[in-house]
């Protein structure tokens, strides 16, 4: 038999598709290159605003840790009082002893008194009222002050007293220099000043004293104390603590958050209003989107009639126009992060100095958040697209037939 033809059949070689541009970003594009001094200005008027809330968040959130920790310096997390004054209770203790959330705790003996020194060598008298904390060696432990003031804390001794910086400034006292002490039982002793402390919080700073929790209870007469006064490895988690420490026992918890609770809402209240107050700009400046397209909605009416009329849709019309807001609002948002972070790392190595008189803290340093950096961008670029949507609309409305005619 003959044989079959063995022709080899020859297949079509593979054609390569041009990869066709998008029409709408083609005319966004477009558009956005023709109005270069007004795009550059939108875009410059939203980096702005998003610059200054970022930067407003930051000096804040760094105002109120800052603030924090100074308080918490010269404060402890959790303190648990008796309901009536008592001596050590073994059974409470314990109870603390067995939390593992407590990283140290020390009994405390708390009192008001006017302290004064008399003036002497050149120096006018001083006077200034203080409020006292009788404590013991373990009370380095519970705070939180600097390493060389924890050591003269821990080592008072009876007659000893240890002062606030501007407490010490205010009275005229510093080491080694004696001033009297008038309690609130109307009782008098004088204490030897054996150093200072400083926690950056003015109002803590110029009203704190501690002194040998012997010689406040000598003054005192008795050997009770006020309570205990512990720290915890969180110290967010002070109100569990304390709810359960005294849950079955006749003492009441003071955890930190409710001793300046006052202070903690107005903090949270300031970032509030400074957030609203600056996110203004970022709504002035969308509307500066707003101004930009609905002139090129004018401009570009007859070419969007055209358009139509050749069978552009409605969603495409639109589309062009929200691409555009959207590069204007994320160019925006861009420039406003790198400018906003930039500003909050100038505060980082050079934090804001402030006067200790007149605010808490002595310096604002800066912190910033994922989360509000997260928020500031969904929010700008949120607005900036719903003022982009108003003249897209506007845009996709229009009347082919109306308008060629």
């Amino acid at each position: 038999m003959p044989a079959a033809d063995q022709t080899p059949t020859i297949s079509p070689a593979p054609t390569t598709r041009a990869r066709v541009p998008d029409l709408a970003w083609t005319l966004a594009r477009a558009h956005l290159s023709r109005r270069r001094t007004q795009n550059v200005l939108t875009i410059l008027g939203i980096a702005v605003g998003v610059m200054v809330l970022i930067a407003a968040l930051s000096l804040t959130n760094g105002f109120t840790r800052s603030l924090i920790d100074a308080t918490l310096r010269a404060s402890p997390h959790l303190s648990i009082t008796s309901f009536t004054p008592q001596t050590r209770d073994p059974a409470l203790e314990k109870t603390i002893a067995a939390n593992k959330e407590v990283t140290a705790v020390t009994p405390f003996l708390a009192d008001k008194g006017l302290l004064t020194r008399p003036a002497s060598g050149g120096r006018s008298a001083g006077v200034d009222f203080a409020t006292l904390f009788g404590v013991q060696a373990s009370a380095a432990q519970v705070l939180q002050l600097q390493p060389e003031e924890g050591e003269l804390l821990a080592g008072l001794k009876d007659g000893e007293v240890m002062l606030g910086a501007s407490l010490a400034r205010s009275v005229g006292a510093f080491a080694g220099d004696e001033v009297r002490l008038l309690n609130s039982t109307q009782r008098r002793a004088i204490l030897r000043v054996k150093g200072v402390f400083s926690t950056g919080n003015y109002l803590i700073d110029s009203a704190y004293a501690f002194t040998n929790l012997g010689t406040l209870q000598a003054l005192q007469q008795t050997p009770n104390i006020t309570g205990y006064q512990l720290r915890l490895r969180d110290p967010a988690t002070a109100p569990a603590v304390g709810s359960a420490i005294t849950r079955t026992l006749p003492y009441s918890a003071l955890p930190w958050q409710n001793l300046y609770g006052t202070l903690l809402d107005q903090l949270a209240l300031q970032k509030r209003v400074i957030a609203f107050v600056v996110f203004l700009i970022v709504i002035v400046a969308a509307f500066g989107i707003a101004n930009v397209l609905t002139l090129a909605v004018f401009e570009k009416t007859q070419e969007i009639a055209i358009l139509r009329a050749i069978g552009a849709t409605r969603k495409l019309i639109t589309r062009v126009f929200v691409l555009e807001g959207l590069v204007l609002g994320f160019s925006g948002l861009v420039l406003g992060n790198l400018l906003g972070l930039a500003i909050s790392a100038y505060f980082t190595v050079r934090p804001f100095q402030l006067p200790g008189d007149l605010y808490f803290i002595t310096a604002l340093p800066v912190e910033v958040r994922l989360t509000d950096l997260l928020w500031v961008n969904a929010v700008g670029l949120g607005t900036t697209m719903l003022a982009a949507l108003i003249p897209a609309r506007r845009a996709a409305n229009v009347e082919p037939a109306r308008i060629i005619r």
